[in-house]
């Protein structure tokens, strides 16, 4: 017997392995693996500028784990794509794996998913992040139109982590540099802000606690709806990856408390 909609299991993703073509270190902590090769013929892409993947990686026990990253950049006349890690040392499985892979290696993931692209009938843009969401608010930039306005206020560690992003001449990007991780940082920003009028398109991702004290800047300060606001945690604080995910589900991993 068929199984209704609400119970059939969901179909699992297909594994698209593709070949590293290239490594380039952006910064000390940023770096950016072009893949590409024959299975890119097996690639979906998708239109949002917040799509990501799902890498597969081995750990040192030699247990199969994934690890999520934004793709920087498709370029489908060229059949590759570009993926930058954020590099911390030894620290980590993707970050030390990115730092030393050679060209001709193979990895494979699955995806993309997404869900965000700069809404065209905006007034004004706000994207709000740290190193993580670079890679997403840069293709971002990439999608607005050259009239577009805006500002971008992201959160590194050190002056080093600074890169020049491309975007139109109207969007402003302005760099926070706090060693400190203050979680309130980015969204004492906010309030800061000079406002501008109009209805704002708002994409603000990064440190899971960062964003949470962005909740109450944007929302109870700002009085924006959730409908203009793209908001999430990329990742946490002193969590690993697989803890990070398992803590979505509890209330500890909710931007948004429950209701």
């Amino acid at each position: 017997m068929a199984l209704s909609s609400r119970t059939a299991p969901r179909a699992p993703r297909p594994v698209v392995e593709l070949e590293v073509i290239s490594v380039e270190r952006l910064s000390p902590e940023l770096v950016r693996v072009r893949l590409g090769g024959a299975g890119f013929a097996q690639f979906e892409d998708r239109d949002e500028t917040d799509k990501y993947v799902k890498l597969k990686f081995t750990d040192p026990d030699g247990h199969p784990v994934t690890r999520t990253y934004t793709l920087r950049h498709v370029d489908r006349q060229a059949q590759t794509l570009d993926i930058d890690f954020v590099v911390h040392g030894d620290d980590g499985l993707a970050g030390p794996w990115a730092a030393s892979v050679q060209p001709g290696a193979r990895i494979g993931f699955m995806g993309p998913g997404g869900g965000y692209r700069p809404n065209p009938d905006a007034a004004w843009h706000l994207f709000i992040g740290d190193l993580s969401a670079v890679p997403a608010i840069s293709a971002a930039l990439d999608a607005l139109p050259a009239d577009a306005v805006g500002t971008a206020l992201i959160e590194v560690e050190s002056d080093e982590a600074i890169l020049r992003l491309a975007g139109p001449e109207g969007v402003e990007v302005h760099w926070i540099v706090d060693p400190s991780h203050e979680p309130g940082r980015l969204a004492a920003a906010v309030r800061e802000l000079a406002w501008r009028d109009g209805h704002v398109d708002v994409f603000a991702h990064g440190e899971r606690e960062s964003m949470k004290a962005l909740r109450g800047a944007l929302f109870d300060d700002r009085g924006l709806d959730r409908g203009q606001v793209s908001i999430s945690g990329y990742w946490a604080r002193g969590r690993t990856e697989d803890r990070f995910q398992a803590e979505k589900r509890e209330p500890i991993g909710q931007i948004f408390p429950a209701a």
